[in-house]
């Protein structure tokens, strides 16, 4: 047999450690160890079980202390009432669900959504289940993601049955106890030495029928349909941010809670910008007569056009800044800049005349007015030896 492992050792906690400590370190390990989790770890199920152990022996007070005086000596058979050993343990997965509130089925959906991604909580006993959350896709431009917008999306979902008003049933029906589980919502069946206990497949867990379903929906009391949502799409908006929309996912079943929307946004690559977080960036094109001499050059921006001094001199590459001129930050709502990169435009074609001049001008300015030029000489100078 197995010797036991010391139960603070189990849950990663020191002797000292408080309930709250306890909470949290069960509450780690029981997700991570969940065999929904872990389908493919045949021993994820006896840590789990291990887990609700040693939990639920370190909560309670009396079984604590127990613990801490005789070790796992204190429940053994035969340990007797005065070490505070009461017989056996509660089922691990019972403790699962009272530690996270998951089979309440009350509507506001369980932690069982976001653990294992049914995207419903169970049923309650009169067939209210609430609505899977809903996930949409949108594909925005990066002037509706930096000024905001609003659109409306046309998305094929269950909606609430109008026929039935969300109760499943036809106008004078009413529900009864299941004929097949007897209320219980489940039923046992025999397999050999063992039963097995299954949600009851005619009322569905429920415990109940209803006498003449709604023609509609069939006694779900939801429908798939054509739903138009308006959604606001705030300034400064980035790419892959969530968007929730309340409410607006499926409709729950009989007359349950409806899940939520969850819109991911994209934004659709611009032809002349790109973005980092608030700021955007572009390159200009510069004629070469233009960076020499310097002067004001018209540069894009996403209000329109703004003028950028260009001192002499400016080489191909140098940045320049806009302040102001970038996106809005979604919290703080200050803006980011427009950062530009010039490029120095070399003409391709010459005619006689101007090539004549452009030699002419490249022999009157000698080293001198090339120091970029001089430098990189220099030092390749020193490479070569």
């Amino acid at each position: 047999m197995a010797t036991k492992r010391d139960y603070y050792e189990v849950l990663g906690v020191e002797r000292k450690a408080s309930i709250e400590d306890l909470k949290k370190a069960y509450r780690r390990l029981a997700v991570k160890y969940h065999p929904d989790k872990n389908p493919g770890d045949p021993t994820a199920e006896e840590k789990f079980k291990e887990i609700g152990e040693a939990y639920e022996v370190l909560m309670d007070p009396n079984k604590r202390a127990a613990y801490d005086q005789f070790g796992h000596a204190a429940f053994s058979p035969g340990a007797g009432a005065g070490r505070g050993g009461g017989g056996g343990f509660h089922d691990p997965f019972d403790i699962f669900r009272e530690v996270f509130g998951g089979m309440a089925g009350e509507g506001s959906g369980s932690i069982f959504d976001q653990l294992f991604g049914t995207g419903a909580s169970p049923r309650d006993r009169s067939g209210r289940q609430r609505g899977s959350d809903l996930r949409y896709d949108l594909q925005i431009t990066l002037e509706e993601a930096a000024f905001g917008t609003e659109r409306e999306i046309e998305i094929l979902k269950h909606d609430t049955c109008t026929r039935c008003n969300a109760t499943g049933a036809e106008a004078g029906s009413k529900a009864t106890t299941c004929p097949t589980c007897h209320g219980r919502g489940q039923v046992v069946t025999s397999r050999g030495f063992f039963q097995v206990s299954q949600t009851c497949p005619r009322c569905r867990g429920t415990g109940q029928v209803i006498e003449r379903p709604c023609r509609d929906c069939q006694g779900e009391g939801r429908l798939e349909k054509r739903s138009r949502i308006k959604l606001k799409i705030p300034a400064g908006i980035d790419d892959g941010a969530k968007l929730r929309s309340m409410r607006n996912g499926e409709a729950g079943v009989r007359g349950g809670q409806s899940g939520d929307l969850y819109v991911v946004i994209h934004i659709r690559e611009h032809e002349i910008f790109s973005r980092d977080e608030d700021d955007l960036f572009c390159e200009v094109p510069i004629a070469f007569a233009s960076a020499a001499l310097g002067g004001e050059l018209k540069v894009p921006t996403l209000q329109g056009q703004a003028m950028l001094k260009i001192p002499p001199g400016t080489q191909s590459g140098t940045q320049f800044r806009l302040r102001g001129y970038g996106i809005t930050n979604i919290d703080s709502k200050t803006k980011g800049d427009l950062r530009v990169r010039v490029l120095v435009e070399v003409p391709t074609r010459l005619n006689g005349e101007q090539r004549k001049k452009l030699e002419e001008f490249a022999a009157s300015c000698g080293d001198d007015n090339t120091p970029i030029h001089r430098t990189f000489f220099d030092k390749a100078k020193d490479f070569f030896r």
